[in-house]
């Protein structure tokens, strides 16, 4: 298999989401939140047509508590390899 990843976003520490304004029609409403996580779309192509499957996955601190790029490439390694494992089994279609 050949399995790729793509991160969607880099990590800032928040996420901002936009909704209809119930109450204004034709208006959005944006809420910021706090995140510990990025999105990341993971893309299998050796299937025709190619899987793909987006999740969210958890970044990694240092223990200062700094965001840490390299263990979060990591973590999003193994995700991947469970991501990867679940496809073969058909989990993820």
């Amino acid at each position: 298999m050949t399995i790729s990843y793509n991160i969607v976003s880099a990590y800032t520490g928040t996420r901002t989401t936009s909704m209809p304004d119930p109450d204004n029609e034709g208006e959005t409403i944006e809420t910021t939140s706090n995140v510990n996580d990025v999105e990341v779309t993971f893309t299998d192509d050796a299937y025709d047509p190619a899987k793909t499957h987006t999740r969210m996955v958890n970044v990694c601190f240092d223990s200062d508590g700094a965001y840490d790029n390299d263990a979060t490439l990591v973590r999003v390694g193994e995700v991947m390899a469970g991501v990867e494992q679940k496809m073969a089994l058909g989990v993820i279609e």
